[in-house]
């Protein structure tokens, strides 16, 4: 069964414009589905809309939005209206580096409404579309580092624990409502994350990797944890106590800093 038999012909994808979101969109254009593309930068989502319909013979809608606006939500969900959105994938999110005192309150607070409100209102508004056509899946995007805090990121890693608290509570409300959801927790990705974020990535995931592994696991489970890297961190941090952990993310964390550095 393909994805658009499963969920049905259209799909939202956020964060389109780079990174996972793109891949995403990438991906499910491939497999016949029509795409609903937000992120902030109006040409780029154009620009991949076009690339998208010519490839693959999709239909697409572009909506620029930035989704740290308290009304974002409301604005993605109206530009779905009359659409058979079956699939949502909340790909859009931001990191920063560095203590969490010296860092701009701004940018903390720009990065929960982002990584947290924007997901907690699209998921909402967008799940309860779900429920009422009988089916549907959602796809969350929370971190390897959301299982504990990480000093040097301790916002971002907190966002994440609060993706995979809900996507997990979720799992279990929306099975029986015909509608899946599935979190992803990966580790380093080769994105603009780490640009932004002012770290250094020598060993990451493609967003390809991601993209794909996160759309295989949907219907199969909770959790998945795309690529080599994320899964290696993974299985040797967990038998560890959650202090231990922080300890070592937070110097991993501090490294890939200090890499970037000039």
């Amino acid at each position: 069964m393909t994805i658009a038999d499963r969920y049905g012909p259209w799909a939202l994808v956020t964060g389109a414009s780079d990174g996972i979101g793109q891949a995403t969109a990438h991906h499910l254009a491939a497999a016949g589905v029509h795409l609903v593309l937000v992120a902030r930068r109006e040409s780029a989502l154009h620009a991949l809309a076009g690339d998208l319909e010519r490839s693959h013979q999709i239909q697409t809608r572009v909506v620029a939005v930035d989704l740290s606006r308290p009304t974002a939500a409301a604005e993605v969900a109206d530009a779905c209206a009359g659409v058979d959105v079956g699939l949502v994938v909340l790909a859009a999110g931001f990191g920063a580096a560095g203590s969490f005192l010296e860092s701009p309150l701004a940018t903390a607070l720009e990065m929960i409404s982002v990584n947290v409100s924007a997901v907690t209102a699209l998921a909402h508004v967008m799940g309860a579309r779900l429920v009422a056509r009988g089916r549907g899946g959602i796809v969350v995007f929370g971190s390897i580092l959301g299982w504990q805090g990480v000093p040097g990121q301790a916002t971002y890693a907190a966002t994440k624990a609060y993706v995979q608290a809900l996507a997990e509570g979720l799992h279990s409300e929306l099975a029986d409502r015909g509608v899946d959801v599935v979190s992803v927790a990966p580790g380093p990705v080769h994105t603009g994350f780490g640009a932004r974020a002012g770290m250094t990535m020598r060993s990451a995931t493609a967003p390809d990797v991601v993209a794909a592994g996160a759309l295989r696991k949907l219907g199969r489970g909770v959790t998945v944890v795309p690529g080599v890297q994320g899964r290696l961190l993974t299985l040797a941090l967990a038998p560890l106590p959650r202090r231990f952990r922080t300890a070592i993310l937070g110097r991993v964390v501090a490294g890939m800093a200090d890499t970037a550095s000039p």
